[in-house]
């Protein structure tokens, strides 16, 4: 019979996507300690022992980008017993979609955005983890419009058309997708129209609150002020 002892640590790690300069772009720190000094990493941490796994990952997006108006989805456990090259680490990770208008971040050598299409050499098994979140953020397109977390509050069809090529890394046919789009549940019409003296002014559309059918994914809004 085995002699059970503890053998491992639990932490969290978030992919924090957002729409800049006209890419979808992930969130990275650089590492200041070792294993894997000096290289880009998803922002994560240990969980205390006083939080779940959801509050650890909320902490880890607040520290990181100071927002709460977010889609948060836990992605993912990941535990090969190699991910780690000093101990044993088991990592739950999330992924969250925010709004580049909603962001705080404060700019600093350790804190960069990178091109999910061009990422530099990760720590760890992170890369992994980022591919997996692009696969699990395109599963979600057909089960709710999740891609409007990434768009400004009020959009044109054509800026949620970008949103949608972004994620799913490959061109839509114009047409289709506006008749998919005026389709989707709480998509609401404003009598709105983009100021653009150089072209043609667009109507606005914006979304209505959108429920998930999932124990894994939430909406966390911000708190309106009374």
């Amino acid at each position: 019979m085995f002699n059970e002892t503890k053998t491992h640590e639990i932490t969290v790690d978030v992919v924090i996507l957002t729409i800049k300069n006209n890419a979808l772009q992930v969130l990275l720190v650089k590492r200041t300690n070792e294993p894997f000094k000096g290289k880009w990493a998803i922002p994560g941490g240990y969980v205390r022992l006083s939080e779940n796994l959801d509050d650890a990952a909320l902490r880890v997006l607040k520290e990181k980008t100071n927002v709460d108006n977010i889609y948060l989805e836990q992605l993912y456990t990941f535990g090969n017993p190699l991910r780690h090259p000093n101990a044993r680490v088991i990592t739950c990770a999330y992924f969250a979609l925010v709004r580049a208008e909603d962001l705080q971040i404060i700019s600093s050598p350790e804190l960069s955005w990178s091109k999910v299409i061009d990422l530099p050499a990760l720590a760890f098994d992170h890369k992994e983890i980022i591919q997996y979140s692009m696969k699990r953020t395109r599963e979600r397109l057909e089960l709710c419009p999740v891609a409007y977390q990434l768009l400004p509050e009020k959009f044109t069809l054509t800026e949620m058309q970008k949103a949608y090529e972004l994620i799913m890394q490959k061109k839509l046919d114009k047409r289709n997708f506006r008749k998919k789009a005026l389709a989707t549940d709480g998509l609401i019409e404003l009598e709105e129209y983009t100021k653009s003296s150089s072209k043609r002014p667009a109507r606005l559309y914006t979304f209505e609150n959108i429920e998930l059918n999932s124990k894994r994914a939430h909406f966390i809004k911000k708190e309106k002020n009374k």
